[in-house]
């Protein structure tokens, strides 16, 4: 009923109505109030003889969002303390499985559930609506809790055989909300709080001898004398403490997984359905990655893949030598890619965003254990329902794919996961205007491939020659991905790519992103090898060379999900965690749906004269000897601009050793002149109306006092600011 009012609301576009709770065990008091006003505004709250067994109590002003009374917490059945940094992924994902959701206890009136996620709401909001989705579809609260916020069992050697079968097993079914979060819950007769898989925000708890249950964030929220506490404590990760008020129970992590784990033979089910994709199965031809350069030079495959000279030896030479990515100064001093000059490669309109304020990063290091790579493979089921099909797919250690990996997907016989591989190549003789329609056609093919049966896609740019120019794999992979959500296709099949489009870590964190499963990057392990010609990795094996460069991404890939205090990739996969300076409207909504793109920039035709720029770089009359250098990193004079080049480090040093204004003059203006680098540098000031006359303005020395530091959030981060 809720939810047809819901829906009922939004198509008449009244925004202001909100049902904050329409339940027959819990009734939600909500509003912008600080907390002695609450009683105040709800006379419930002071009547005697209005009791309850259980409370849910947050107070927090909102730092991710506007606030509003909708979005004030509690809401429907938690509280939440923290972020949920996936939250574009989990909403993506949802999104895309109400096609495929079945449920006895809905039947046939399931469509009226969708969207699961209200758009608009908060990351706690979006929490919540899923857990009210598994909590009304059959289970309960606590196994909902455990699906959405799993403990990191992938890691932890001495978990009990039975909890890591349940955790995997709906490892098959849902991706965790991950962030750090401080979750309470409640459904009118069980009252919990839990810790996610982290702990990186606090929760205590205090048990009294009358059997009175406090937890908070931190302790002193209620008095309560020492002499009456039986218990106390603070939760660790992962852990949970209910209180059961039919029951009249406390329930620790141990209790609570007794009661689950066992409903199900999940460890049954794993065994018999999940096959595990080792690393390099025994006995296979190591040598595939030279195979899959199709007879062309590797330096020509380099360039028309713009893999440029300091590609090779600084990043990819560092990773094979050393077992990580290389370590750069800090800052960029060339121009943004829209803003330059160079024709760059569309990896270069993405920025990476990462964990703001209050949001700690996690140490990838020192807190491996809590750090996955492991990922699934094959068609997904309805999350509402659990069955042994449910696990009916390919485990893998890593999204990196060996090339033996590749082969064993593709010889795979089991009807279960049947390949279809999609050519992302278009003919270089039609031109930069041949890429939107290779990019439909692309998308085309990967409908019909469902349509025929297929479960995994392979995305290939493999065949790059003269006459065949590449698709970018990012804006191929994303499109796909995006259209089958817009057809409602997308949990029938998973997507993989073959590509040579894939050397940095941030190439592989892109593809993951947006909705990348798992990656052959055969034009990278092509040049991995072919360093063993040089003189200072004589000793090593092609074996060794390898691993190292896996380590490297790897290691780099939990990096970059850890600066969002992102834990798992599975998590990370479609969240989309990126801002895009510089693509079109168009292009970012057809391909990069949800991603900011708040400029505007260029379209798939600049797109396409970029792709043919470096596709005739690698094919003249004459085949390059060696990649060609733009100078990114180090300055080049006929490469790349930067802003500190020689002559501005030049005259820094007069300017400052001189002491001569005049000096400083010619250093600024160096620095002020030049292609622009930034938006800063292209912007300018309009207006309707003349300059006030400076007498008229406040002085420094007053403005100055209506600073603070204090601004954080959205204080700091909204539209406004």
């Amino acid at each position: 009923a809720r939810k047809g009012a819901e829906a009922a609301l939004r198509e008449e576009e009244i925004e202001d109505c909100y049902l904050p709770s329409f339940s027959h065990r819990t009734v939600a008091y909500k509003g912008l109030l600080v907390a002695k006003q609450v009683r105040s505004f709800y006379l419930d709250l002071q009547d005697p003889e209005f009791q309850s067994a259980l409370a849910l109590f947050h107070q927090r002003y909102s730092t991710n969002t506007f606030p509003t009374w909708p979005l004030a917490q509690p809401l429907r059945l938690l509280a939440h303390n923290g972020e949920i940094n996936t939250i574009q992924g989990n909403e993506n994902w949802m999104r895309a499985r109400e096609p495929e959701l079945h449920s006895q206890v809905w039947g046939e009136e399931i469509e009226k559930l969708a969207p699961i996620i209200i758009p608009g709401g908060s990351d706690s909001a979006k929490l919540d609506n899923a857990l009210e989705a598994l909590l009304l579809s059959g289970r309960d609260l606590l196994h909902s809790t455990l699906m959405l916020v799993p403990e990191a069992w992938e890691r932890m050697p001495d978990l009990d055989p039975a909890w890591r079968d349940f955790y995997e097993y709906h490892a098959c079914l849902m991706e965790p909300w991950d962030g750090p979060a401080a979750l309470s819950f409640t459904d009118g007769t069980l009252v919990g709080a839990t810790l996610d898989r982290n702990g990186l925000r606090p929760l205590r708890y205090k048990i009294a001898d009358d059997g009175l249950v406090v937890a908070a964030s931190e302790v002193g929220v209620l008095e309560m004398p020492d002499e009456r506490i039986v218990e106390k404590g603070r939760l660790a990760p992962g852990e949970m403490i209910v209180v059961d008020t039919a029951g009249g129970r406390i329930l620790k992590k141990p209790e609570i997984m007794a009661e689950i784990v066992n409903r199900r033979p999940y460890g049954k089910w794993i065994k018999k359905n999940i096959q595990r994709l080792g690393p390099a199965p025994p006995g296979r031809d190591g040598d595939r990655h030279q195979a899959a350069l199709n007879g062309i030079g590797l330096p020509q495959l380099q360039t028309a893949f713009a893999c440029t000279g300091e590609d090779v030896r600084m990043i990819l030479k560092t990773m094979v030598t050393q077992g990580h990515d290389p370590i750069w100064s800090m800052g960029d001093d060339v121009p943004l890619a829209v803003l330059s000059e160079m024709h760059r490669p569309l990896t270069f309109y993405f920025k990476q965003r990462f964990a703001q304020v209050t949001n700690p990063a996690i140490d990838p290091l020192r807190e491996e254990l809590v750090m996955s790579l492991d990922c699934y493979l094959g068609p997904r089921h309805s999350v509402l329902e659990e069955t042994e099909h449910h696990t009916k797919l390919i485990h893998l250690q890593t999204p990196l794919l060996t090339p033996q990996q590749m082969q064993a997907l593709r010889e795979n016989r089991d009807p279960a996961f049947r390949t279809a591989e999609i050519s992302c190549l278009f003919p270089a003789k039609d031109g930069p205007k041949a890429l939107e329609e290779a990019l439909s056609g692309i998308c085309a093919a990967a409908s019909a491939a469902i349509d025929e049966g297929a479960t995994i896609l392979i995305l290939s740019d493999r065949g790059v020659n003269s006459e065949s120019a590449p698709v970018p794999m990012l804006l191929a992979a994303a499109s796909v991905h995006h259209h089958l959500i817009r057809q409602g296709r997308r949990m029938k099949a998973d997507i993989i790519v073959e590509t040579g489009a894939a050397w940095d870590i941030h190439h592989f964190a892109l593809l993951l992103g947006y909705g990348v499963n798992g990656i052959y990057p055969y034009l990278a392990l092509a040049t991995v090898r072919s360093f063993l010609q040089d003189r200072d990795m004589q000793e090593s094996t092609a074996e060794e060379a390898e691993a190292n460069f896996r380590t490297a991404i790897d290691r780099g890939l939990l990096k970059i999900m850890s600066k969002m205090g992102i834990s798992t990739v599975s998590s990370y996969r479609g969240a989309q965690i990126f801002e895009i300076i510089g693509l079109a409207e168009e292009v970012a909504e057809r391909s990069f749906t949800g991603t900011p793109a708040r400029l505007g920039g260029i379209g798939l035709k600049e797109i396409g004269e970029d792709v043919m720029f470096w596709h005739q770089q690698g094919f003249p009359d004459e085949a390059p000897k060696r990649p060609i250098d733009i100078g990114y990193v180090r300055f080049r004079k006929e490469g790349e601009y930067h802003g500190f080049n020689p002559e501005v480090v030049k005259a820094l040093h007069k300017a400052v050793q001189t002491g001569d204004y005049k000096a400083y003059r010619a250093y600024s203006q160096l620095v002020h002149g030049g292609p622009p680098r930034t938006l800063r540098e292209i912007l300018e000031f309009q207006s309707d109306r003349p300059p006030i006359p400076i007498e008229e303005v406040e002085p420094v020395e007053t403005i100055r006092h209506r600073f603070v530091t204090a601004g954080m959030s959205m204080g700091a981060l909204s539209p406004v600011a």
